[in-house]
């Protein structure tokens, strides 16, 4: 009995890696072992990027909302504590948001917990 191969699948597989690495520069989007590689690799960064991602923004928002506190006069620590402590439950994507493109607004927030 001949040996059996299930060929249909081996090339799915490769045709869906290949299909990845469309854009990538040289051999990596063509030749099958670089190009498995180049996905592999690009694949894990996606998976890490995704969580970085997160962390990157909070402490962008961190940055936005301490810049928006100092001038009135708090920092940043002191305006979530008396946050917390007054019942305001704004998130600090919603007070990033406010302090720079709503001043009027969050100045509003400061004073409510002053």
């Amino acid at each position: 009995m001949p040996r059996s191969v299930n060929n249909v699948a081996s090339r799915a597989k490769r045709k869906r890696i290949l299909k990845l690495a469309k854009g990538f520069f040289g051999r990596k989007k063509n030749v099958w072992t670089v190009a498995k590689n180049a996905v592999e690799k690009g694949l894990v960064y996606a998976y890490r990027d995704r969580k970085q991602k997160k962390r990157e923004f909070r402490a962008v928002w961190i940055q936005r909302i301490n810049a928006g506190a100092r001038q009135h006069g708090l920092s940043y620590s002191e305006l979530m504590g008396k946050l917390k402590k007054s019942g305001i439950d704004l998130n600090r994507k919603v007070l990033a948001d406010l302090a720079m493109n709503h001043p009027e607004a969050f100045t509003a927030v400061i004073n409510k917990v002053k």
